[in-house]
């Protein structure tokens, strides 16, 4: 089913510049697994079984690690598909995009069956990052093609909405009232999609020269981004739209990348432009950075490009471009680690 729809609102931004962060060396315990093949490993995800999913994106697989034993599955999928990014569904069912193949897969588990969803526009041939809203739909990014789109639960049917040459969509998050954000990398925009409405709307960063390109959520409906030209976590209220903006330990060079937050309100980065690569969290309580954690594997830029947080074991997992799956365990003072 082909349906295009563009309907843009752009809301004013108001930026506040925050004092540079205090720092504090604390806490989180990193562990590392080498991936026995090559190929950017990217992307993993945690399934109800604890079972770590993740992509080969260049060595075009899937596989599977059991952090208790270390043992990894490989598992074979079309040549020419580029997986960029995989998601588990309540069910165990394993999803990931085709980023040069221009679909959505979804593999069974039990059976190694794959299952593919095609775009309705063979333009739109680059599937970049998906999540899964409340009621089972995914919604997902395609960066070179310009568009955002939802696949319906029911009918896996999918509907696009164009953003605009250049604006490069990228990282999506789906906020506690069930509105799709995400960022408009090539642009200093950010976009967010309302359920009740289906329109796309842009909201300006104060700073022309602003990319965001990862963006994360927490629990009270603030939306974060990185900026990734410049060197800041900017903090987005969804109310008054309004855009507050702090420094990095990093600095202008922290090449900010992957991000996530976890269940203590803190909003995690990865700044990739240091060798090693590190994890830096923003605890928004007391308004600084209260953490950096050297990720082991991040030896080289741009190598940590996506990373969740699961709440059931109080970690984030993140792949590497050296063929490493990483594992943060966080500091928790409201929730007891398993």
């Amino acid at each position: 089913m082909r349906c295009f729809t563009v309907a843009v609102a752009v809301a004013a931004a108001v930026v506040s510049l925050a004092p540079a962060p205090v720092v504090a060396q604390e806490g989180a315990r990193v562990s590392e697994w080498a991936v026995p093949w090559k190929g950017r490993t990217r992307d993993p995800y945690v399934a109800p079984d604890g079972k770590v999913w993740f992509v080969g994106q260049m060595g075009n697989y899937i596989a599977r690690l059991d952090p208790q034993s270390g043992e990894f599955k490989r598992y074979e999928i079309a040549e020419g598909t580029n997986p960029h990014n995989l998601v588990v569904d309540a069910t165990g069912g394993i999803w990931f995009t085709g980023n040069r193949n221009g679909r959505i897969v979804h593999m069974d588990p039990a059976t190694g069956k794959l299952t593919d969803y095609m775009m309705p526009d063979p333009a739109v041939r680059d599937p970049h990052t998906m999540i899964f809203d409340k009621t089972g739909n995914a919604w997902f990014t395609a960066q070179q093609a310009g568009v955002v789109g939802r696949m319906d639960a029911r009918t896996k049917q999918i509907r696009l909405w164009k953003t605009g040459e250049g604006t490069r969509p990228y990282g999506i998050v789906i906020d506690p009232k069930g509105r799709v954000w995400f960022d408009l990398f090539g642009t200093n925009k950010l976009g967010m999609i309302d359920p009740t409405k289906m329109e796309v709307e842009e909201i300006v960063l104060p700073d022309e020269r602003s990319r965001p390109r990862r963006i994360a959520v927490t629990a009270d409906g603030t939306i974060w981004y990185g900026d990734y030209t410049r060197g800041f976590l900017g903090r987005v209220d969804p109310s008054t739209r309004k855009v507050e903006e702090f420094a990095l330990p990093g600095g202008p060079a922290a090449l900010p990348y992957a991000m996530t937050a976890d269940d203590q309100g803190r909003v995690w980065l990865a700044e990739t432009n240091g060798k090693p690569n590190r994890l830096v969290a923003f605890d928004p309580k007391v308004r600084k950075f209260t953490e950096i954690v050297p990720a082991e594997g991040g030896d080289e830029p741009n190598t940590i490009r996506h990373m969740i947080f699961d709440p059931r074991s109080g970690s984030i997992w993140y792949g590497t471009d050296r063929n490493t799956i990483g594992r943060a365990k966080v500091r928790r003072d409201k929730t007891t680690e398993e």
